[in-house]
Parts: C-alpha cells; structure tokens; sequence
C-alpha cells in the first residue's frame, strides 16, 4: 500500500493505530503528517493539537486546503484497524463517514488482518468496500524471498538454500518478514561447508545434510521468537540443543502473565505430587497425619522418575489458590491463561477420565524452568519445590 501510494504521488497517509494509542494522538498525527506533506521538515514545525473528531473536520478541510491538494482525493491508510475498537465508540463510525462530514474527496483505508464482522460498530455505519488479499502462495514467497540473496553469492545459490527453507517452514508459517527472519538467521549455516572448501555451490545434498538439523531446531522458535539472534547463532556455533541454553530450556525467555505463573506452579505440583499430599501440604489445619506411613511411601521411589500425572481441573484451581498471596475469583481470566498454556505447550490437555470428570491436565516444563518462574513472583513458593518434590 505504501508503494502504491508512492508511486502514484498521491496525496496521502498512513498510520499504525497500534502506535496512535488514543484518539488525540491518532487525528493530531493524521494532521501533522498532511501539513508536512509537501512541506521541508523546517517548514512544518508548528504542531497542530486537536482534542475532537469535530475539531479535526475543520482543521483537515483547512490543511487539505493550505497544502493545496483540496482538488485531489487525499488516502488516510489506518493500519491495524482493528485496534479503533478500543478507543471511543464514535471514532470508526466518524471515519467511515469522513467524505460526507468534510464535504471533501477523502479516502480512508482501513488495513486489518480481522475480518469486519469482527469490528463493525453497533451503530449505523456506512458498509466500507471490503477487499480480500490471499496468502502468499510458494512461489511467490521463492520469487519474493530470492531477491534478497548476499552480493558475493549467486542468485541460484540463494535461491536453492530458500527452496530448502520454504520446503520445510511454509507448511507452518506463511508469515513473509517470519519467513525473511529464519532466511537471514540460518544462511550462514547454510554456506558453512562452502565457507570451509568442503562443498561448492552446487553440492544440494552435502548443503542440505549440514542445514537439516538446524532447521528443525529453528522450527521451535518459528512465531514465538524464544530466543535473540544472537542467542541462536551462539546456539548454532554451541552444536547443542535447544534445552541446554544456559540453564533453562527455551520456554523460560517467553514471559508469561502474573497468574499464568502461579497456573504453571500449581500445575507442576499437582502432576508430581501425589493427590493425598495436597491436605498435608496446602492446609494450615491438616490435622494428625501417620508420619511413619508416610515416609514410607514417600521414599519408594521418585516421582519425577514416574513422570507428570494427570490431574483434574478442580485440583490445579484448589492449589493455585492456596499458594496465590492475595485472593482469587475463579473467573474468565483464569480459565484462559490456562488455555493459553496449553496453546503454549506448558500444558497438555489428556481429556476426560469419565463423562463426570471434567478436563484433566498434564505440566510438560522442567523443574529448572518452574524454579526460574518461582523466583520472579514469590520466593517463599520455592520451599514448595525444593522440600515437597
């Protein structure tokens, strides 16, 4: 859209409503790029404030007007529109009515990756023309992807190594700059054995044995971005795994919300503890308990060695709230992070023991990694996992 618009030397501007947070800060940006448009940087330093939609129909007519372009068709490109929703309810309504309340040829642009219904207003609106744009298809992601091929390299070098790349990345992400990322990152890897003098350019399957095991590690952080460039490349010249970073496994650089870490040491306590603990461990007033028999039992064997067990919702909930310091409803918020560490894979859904039984879950991170996430939010909950494992 850029391009286009650049192209065309169309009068116009683009905004990320991510960045342009309020109202304010979105229709006084929309202005002050117009009163720049044609204009030094020298030229437009006054600031236009606006606090209104009301004030920003008369200052647009009056910018339009002052630039000169109130004869040609002026294109405000809103990019990720989706985030109007958060701000006052008259702001996409206004928008979509632009043309009729400036008595002006204005075009907005709304550029979303959600469909409309998803955003449309509650009050009446004008329907905007909706366009679809389809993913990338393969080759055009090989044809896209090959122009960015290294200098001292050949361009059918470059785009044999992307033809390897799209081979095994584009049946799970079609994303184009994610895509452009793992080409950058790995292509060093890639032309190593040419590096060294041990394989030229044309030795696909000697290149492709060398690339093939650092793909799959770099399938780990496709989206998620768990670790920096740096880390990886370190990663790479290491020839180690991806759980032996430097003490804790990959999941630990991803930073969770408050509660979803207590989730996930609730969930850790209840797959390795076994379920007649939980009275002795989580209550203040357990009563007498047979210390003997206990012991006994206890020092069979480990349970890490068994492996995580699955436990019942009820169970994860009973835990969370006893190792919470403050107190905590059961409400919506809850019951999603719990889902969103199962989309995460720090938790497993194994399903139902009967048709009584609700969901029942399964903790697949280590103990390393719950000790790291204990020591961001309370350091007395380690005692749990040092004395009770």
């Amino acid at each position: 859209m850029e391009t286009l618009l650049k192209t065309s030397e169309l009068p116009h501007v683009i905004v990320n409503c991510v960045e342009c947070f309020t109202s304010k800060i979105l229709l006084e940006h929309i202005l002050n790029q117009l009163n720049c448009h044609s204009s030094s940087k020298d030229e437009c330093a006054s600031y236009i404030a606006c606090d209104s939609f009301n004030d920003f129909v008369h200052l647009f007519k009056k910018v339009i007007q002052d630039q000169g372009v109130d004869d040609q068709t002026v294109y405000i490109v809103l990019d990720k529109a989706e985030y109007l929703r958060e701000m006052e309810a008259n702001l996409l309504p206004a928008f979509l009515r632009l043309q009729e309340l400036t008595n002006r040829n204005v075009t907005v642009i709304f550029l979303s990756q959600i469909v409309w219904e998803k955003f449309r207003p509650n009050t009446g609106c004008f329907e905007p023309f909706i366009m679809y744009f389809p993913d990338y298809s393969i080759g055009h992601l090989q044809k896209i992807l090959s122009h960015d091929h290294p200098p001292e390299y050949s361009a059918d070098f470059y785009a044999a190594y992307i033809n390897i790349l799209l081979g095994v990345f584009y049946t799970v992400c079609r994303d184009l700059k994610e895509l452009r990322h793992l080409a950058a990152l790995n292509f060093s890897k890639y032309c190593e054995p040419v590096v060294k003098g041990e394989a030229n350019e044309r030795d696909t399957r000697k290149l492709w044995r060398n690339i093939e095991p650092h793909l799959k590690k770099a399938m780990h952080t496709v989206y998620l971005r768990e670790i920096s460039s740096s880390q990886w490349e370190k990663l790479q010249q290491d020839d180690t795994e991806m759980g032996q970073l430097k003490g804790l496994s990959a999941h630990a650089h991803v930073e969770l919300p408050y509660y979803s870490k207590f989730i996930l040491i609730a969930a850790y306590l209840a797959s390795y503890n076994p379920t007649r603990t939980d009275k002795r461990f989580f209550l203040k007033h357990h009563g007498k308990i047979k210390k003997a028999s206990f012991m006994k039992k206890h020092e069979k064997t480990s349970n890490h060695l068994l492996g995580p067990k699955p436990f019942p919702l009820d169970r994860l909930l009973a835990i969370l709230y006893s190792i919470v310091d403050s107190r905590v409803a059961p409400t919506a918020n809850i019951f999603s992070q719990i889902t969103s560490l199962v989309t995460l894979q720090l938790l497993t859904l194994v399903g139902h023991d009967d048709q009584l039984d609700g969901p029942k879950y399964k903790c697949t991170v280590s103990l390393d990694f719950v000790r790291a996430i204990a020591r961001t939010v309370n350091f007395d909950i380690i005692k749990y996992l040092y004395d009770f494992l």
